[in-house]
């Protein structure tokens, strides 16, 4: 019996850091459904844990990952019957705030960026430039849309509103998300839950108070005052390309990506 009683609760954390998008992305595996999976169900396959918890840290990303991902983590919840507990580390904003909707209570730090709730497309525009140095392109199609939001073609108002089409809708579905996971917990205010979805942002005392997260507090700090020093963390994490293959093929678009994933972060000061 005392061997029993001194046993230690095993907590499987899975760790969700990086931007959110393709398996293909930079040095390491970026936050997908393919890089996930496996962690998550190790995670899960913990029967003796009495939750899942994960770990985020993520600018964001891809909405369709995020999508995915969180569906699966709700799926394995559903199925093990476990709850999960989401921890943001410096920021769960977009696409890593929809994570962090995936469990069943949040934290986050006092200085935690949370929100950002909104759908952003960022790109660059070189019609000035290649007539500048003397560059021409030649683009051949057989769509008459084919080319739309070509950068190095000026902007074209119906392009654009179809973007900005695709944006809204992408936009309700993350809404729809929010408020299905988070029901409970929202403020009522109209005029404040317009801004909820604004795309604002807010650290984890104003995040606390707007119902986007539950508690204010880091998972140690919480494991130890649910178990004293009777838990033990084992973490599940996304596996890390070779080192070989960044240094190869992979290695200007890895440059490239970098930049794109710093600019993720840049968003938030970070």
């Amino acid at each position: 019996m005392g061997i029993l009683k001194s046993r230690k609760k095993v907590i499987p954390v899975i760790k969700m850091e990086g931007v959110i998008g393709g398996s293909s992305r930079g040095r390491n595996a970026a936050l997908s459904l393919e890089s996930l999976r496996e962690p998550i169900d190790k995670a899960f396959a913990v029967k003796s844990a009495p939750f899942v918890v994960l770990a985020i840290n993520s600018p964001g990303g891809s909405p369709v990952q995020s999508a995915l991902i969180g569906n699966y983590i709700r799926m394995q919840a559903e199925k093990n019957e476990k709850e999960v507990y989401a921890f943001c580390e410096d920021v769960a904003a977009s696409g890593g705030y929809w994570l962090a909707t995936s469990a069943d209570k949040i934290y986050a730090m006092h200085a935690s960026i949370i929100g950002s709730i909104g759908v952003i497309a960022s790109m660059f525009g070189f019609t000035d430039l290649i007539k500048k140095i003397g560059v021409e392109r030649r683009v051949y199609t057989s769509g008459t849309q084919k080319n739309q939001l070509d950068p190095f073609m000026p902007e074209q108002k119906e392009q654009i509103e179809h973007l900005k089409t695709l944006q809204a809708s992408i936009h309700q579905d993350f809404i729809a998300w929010v408020k299905s996971r988070r029901t409970d917990t929202l403020t009522r205010d109209e005029l404040v839950g317009d801004e909820l979805f604004s795309g604002k942002f807010w650290d984890g005392a104003a995040a606390k108070k707007l119902g986007l997260i539950d508690e204010i507090g880091g998972l140690d700090e919480v494991l130890y005052a649910k178990y004293g020093k009777k838990y033990h963390i084992k973490f599940f994490n996304q596996p890390k390309k070779g080192l070989l293959r960044f240094l190869g093929a992979d290695l200007s678009a890895g440059m490239l990506q970098s930049i794109e994933d710093r600019a993720h972060w840049e968003r938030f000061g970070l």
